[in-house]
Parts: structure tokens; sequence; C-alpha cells
């Protein structure tokens, strides 16, 4: 059973900073891509960044310029580095890690940006 727990959720100013990171319970090296998402109160869930093993990376056009998506295989960690944070941010974020044919998630960290 994979296992993923996000940290570096908080509090934080508009125009702050945080890092999320997403600690995974299986080798990530192996792992094709993973992905953040986001989900804000009322909307639904929606993709944020992704990043392959070969360490290409895609952002959703809200996030383009202000995050940035890495992964440290050596600790099979995935991070999401945000900043020029806003309001519009606030919302539990989720690692995801497809593996043979399953989704799996974590639990989320909250991040709330205030203005």
């Amino acid at each position: 059973q994979v296992q993923l727990e996000e940290s570096g959720g908080g509090l934080v100013q508009a125009g702050g900073s945080l890092r999320l990171s997403c600690a995974a319970s299986v080798y990530i090296l192996i792992i094709r891509a993973m992905y953040w998402y986001r989900q804000a109160p009322g909307k639904e869930r929606e993709l944020v960044a992704s990043i392959t093993s070969d360490l290409y990376t895609n952002y959703a056009d809200s996030v383009k310029g202000r995050f940035t998506i890495s992964r440290d295989n050596a600790k099979n960690t995935v991070y999401l580095q945000m900043s020029s944070l806003e309001p519009e941010d606030t919302a539990v974020y989720y690692c995801n890690l497809p593996l043979d044919g399953k989704n799996f998630w974590g639990k989320g960290t909250l991040v709330t940006v205030s203005s």
C-alpha cells in the first residue's frame, strides 16, 4: 500500500511563500509522474503541477511563474515551492501518485493565504 504524507501548509500573508513536501512510502525513482492538486472550499479539485521522472514539469495557468515543482528521488519526496501567494491560492493541497492503475492520495495540507 502506497502512503503519501504532505506537510508544509499553514497561514501566510499575500505575497508570501511556502514550500510543501510530499513524502512517499515507495521509491519514486520508478514513478513516471507525480502531481500536486488543490481543492478550495466549495470548488472541485484541480491539478496544480506535475513532474515526470525525466523532470519535465507542467503547471496550471493560474500558478505559472509563481509555483515550482521538484522531486528528490533519494528522499522519495516531491516538493511544491509556492511564491507570490494570493488569497485565491487558499486550498487543501494534495499529492497524487498514479501507480499500477491506481491513484494514491495523501490526506492533504491546508494552505491559507490572508489578504
